[in-house]
């Protein structure tokens, strides 16, 4: 039933204005329209994200919105010219490589929106 229609990741946010600059400027994500005042929509690659406005922004103690790149480390130090602070966490058996956690061929880093919303850039 669903496995044939896209999904959309969602993310609530205190701040409208912070979101804005952070996911447009920051992350580089096209908005693609404002539906009402408390609603943001954003191009990214083929998926949409909705980012709304919302009292329990930042509750999440989970990543919210993965990112599969080419080159996670390029996109880190991208991501750290434009003012973005990496999170470090200490898994079993990880290996830390600057921001960059490395689980065998895997590179992830993580890091957190201006409302503390968990977010990821992971290798394809």
């Amino acid at each position: 039933m669903l496995g044939q229609t896209d999904a959309i990741a969602t993310v609530a946010v205190k701040n409208l204005t912070a979101a804005a600059e952070f996911y447009s400027n920051k992350l580089g994500l096209e908005k693609v329209r404002s539906e009402e005042m408390q609603v943001l929509i954003y191009k990214s690659g083929d998926s949409t994200m909705l980012v709304y406005q919302s009292q329990f922004a930042g509750t999440n103690q989970a990543t919210a919105v993965t990112w599969a790149v080419d080159d996670v480390d390029g996109t880190v130090r991208a991501l750290k010219e434009k003012g973005v602070v990496f999170e470090r966490y200490d898994f079993p058996d990880v290996k830390h490589e600057g921001d960059v956690h490395v689980f065998g061929n895997q590179r992830n880093a993580w890091f957190k929106d201006p409302d503390g919303n968990i977010l990821a850039v992971v290798s394809k």
